[in-house]
């Protein structure tokens, strides 16, 4: 079996490297050149607006993808990312249910939701990605994207287009993925929570978000008034918090690029 070091070396590398790894970050002929290069896989990610308690911006999910994705990309060698789906299911809008009954909160209807992610997969199929990769940094994200891979996967079943274009959804950036994340950070990094404090909130999510900007989480205000802990972690010094986050994206990233990798694998030697 090949590891994911040979496979990055079999991989084919642009001339000169992209300016983003973010497909909205480059122009329609940049994008193109790398699809002919060889990067033919996109990541589709799914995260969401919902309330988080009274620390982290309602963009928690989101943010975890910015800084997840590109680290994933980098370990498949040969990997594109999409924008990022930022309004996904997150409970009933009227009557109100879960996350809606709180202020900035955002759902789309599971339909909506599942429409966005087939016309999302088809255009990237139709601008040449071969394999399309849904992941989803919440647990309501998960069936909606499943549905849409079989969905896309069924429309490519012909004889014309079979094996050509796949969908791939990888549940196990998800699941296990943020569990496996918490046992690594308490067995390997030594970091374990106490009596949870109540919120919709953790001293994971907390310190990956702290990787892109420590005030998505209120850290200077939390720092001031004497509530810079969660879960009776501390999260101070700032540093030492955003290196945990960098180490526990790390960790994801590689646990769902082997998933992507042998999710690839598997469709390769079962067309």
């Amino acid at each position: 079996s090949h590891t994911l070091a040979d496979a990055a070396k079999a991989k084919p590398t642009p001339d000169t490297s992209p300016p983003s790894v973010w497909t909205e970050q480059l122009t329609s002929e940049e994008v193109g050149l790398l699809i002919n290069e060889g990067f033919t896989t996109v990541l589709i990610p799914t995260g969401g607006i919902e309330e988080n308690g009274p620390y982290l911006a309602t963009g928690k999910h989101n943010v975890v993808l910015e800084e997840t994705c590109p680290v994933i990309a980098a370990r498949l060698g040969n990997a594109q990312c999409a924008p990022i789906v930022k309004f996904v299911p997150e409970g009933t809008i009227d009557p109100p249910s879960g996350a809606m009954k709180y202020p900035g909160t955002i759902c789309l209807r599971e339909e909506t939701y599942e429409a966005l992610l087939l016309d999302i997969g088809a255009s990237l199929a139709q601008s040449g990605f071969t394999d399309l990769i849904y992941i989803g940094d919440s647990g309501g994200n998960q069936r909606g994207m499943a549905n849409a891979a079989d969905a896309l996967n069924a429309r490519w079943d012909q004889p014309t287009t079979r094996g050509k274009t796949r969908a791939h959804f990888i549940r196990e950036y998800y699941d296990p993925g943020w569990e496996a994340t918490e046992d690594y950070t308490r067995k390997i990094l030594g970091v374990s929570e106490g009596a949870s404090d109540g919120f919709h909130d953790d001293i994971w999510v907390t310190a990956m978000m702290m990787v892109q900007d420590p005030e998505l989480v209120r850290y200077s205000q939390r720092e001031a008034n004497g509530t810079a802990s969660i879960n009776g972690v501390s999260i101070t010094p700032a540093a030492k918090t955003i290196e945990l986050g960098r180490a526990m994206i790390a960790f994801r990233a590689k646990l769902a690029a082997e998933a992507i990798e042998a999710a690839i694998d598997m469709q390769q030697l079962d067309p």
